[in-house]
């Protein structure tokens, strides 16, 4: 490991800190595959799925799916952060846009993955300012407030995104034509054989949150419906719990 010793702003005051790059990175490929499981091995899998999800209990319960980076909260699962740096440090998006911000700590862990690596930023969008002045404070983030599907906003990616790797990661209001607008929204920015990823498509029973409402499953099952550009890349879903089944999506090479 060869260290880059950079100093940055931190809420609170200067905070230094030491970020690291990876001088002879191994060659090891993942194995991307589908789990092969049995009809019983499934069950299993989508109790465990739902036991998991659901026992945040709208915050009164366990706090299962809300995670720290660095002391920065987010909601997302362990396992499905491990995809996403195995999928980063693969295929090497210049550019990762995220819909929905939240605190902050999904998009200071994806451009901490890009300090390891050397290159690459992150565009992170959310419609709620509240959370700013507790969001981490980063060279390679841009916070950008506002609607994910706004014309303004839109304006703002398409010049960024402008002959750039791109990798998406849409996070924002779940709900079924919010996440189907962001879809049609933001294919054109998706490379050839890069990737598109929905999160929470477990909601609304599958397998977990019966109740919620069309969502972001309803949404990708649509665009599948319209858009054969896409398919979901269920080799993504290896480690058998994800927060995204059916949402990792890829446009055809």
């Amino acid at each position: 490991m060869k260290k880059a010793v950079r100093l940055f702003d931190r809420l609170g005051g200067v905070f230094g800190s030491r970020l690291w790059t990876v001088d002879n990175p191994g060659k090891y490929v993942p194995h991307f595959s589908e789990p092969d499981l049995d009809e019983e091995e499934r069950r299993v899998a989508e109790r465990f799925s739902d036991l998991y999800y659901s026992k945040i209990e709208n915050f009164r319960g366990l706090h299962t799916i809300v995670l720290s980076f660095l002391g920065y909260e987010m909601f997302k699962c362990p396992l499905d952060l491990w995809i996403y740096q195995e999928i980063l440090f693969k295929d090497r998006p210049e550019l990762i846009i995220e819909t929905g911000t939240y605190k902050g700590g999904s998009a200071l862990y994806l451009a901490s993955m890009c300090d390891l690596m050397g290159s690459g930023e992150v565009i992170t969008i959310d419609i709620d300012s509240s959370h700013s002045a507790v969001r981490p404070r980063h060279p390679r983030i841009t916070y950008l407030n506002g609607s994910s599907v706004d014309p303004s906003i839109l304006s703002i990616i398409s010049s960024r995104a402008k002959d750039r790797k791109v990798m998406i990661i849409l996070d924002a209001d779940h709900s079924r034509d919010h996440v189907l607008a962001e879809l049609r929204a933001y294919r054109e920015f998706v490379p050839s054989d890069g990737w598109m990823i929905v999160e929470d498509t477990n909601i609304n029973g599958h397998p977990t949150y019966p109740n919620f409402g069309p969502g972001p499953w309803e949404a990708v099952d649509e665009f599948l419906a319209e858009d054969k550009n896409f398919y979901a890349d269920r080799r993504a879903e290896r480690f058998i719990l994800t927060m995204n089944p059916r949402g990792y999506l890829r446009r055809r090479a």
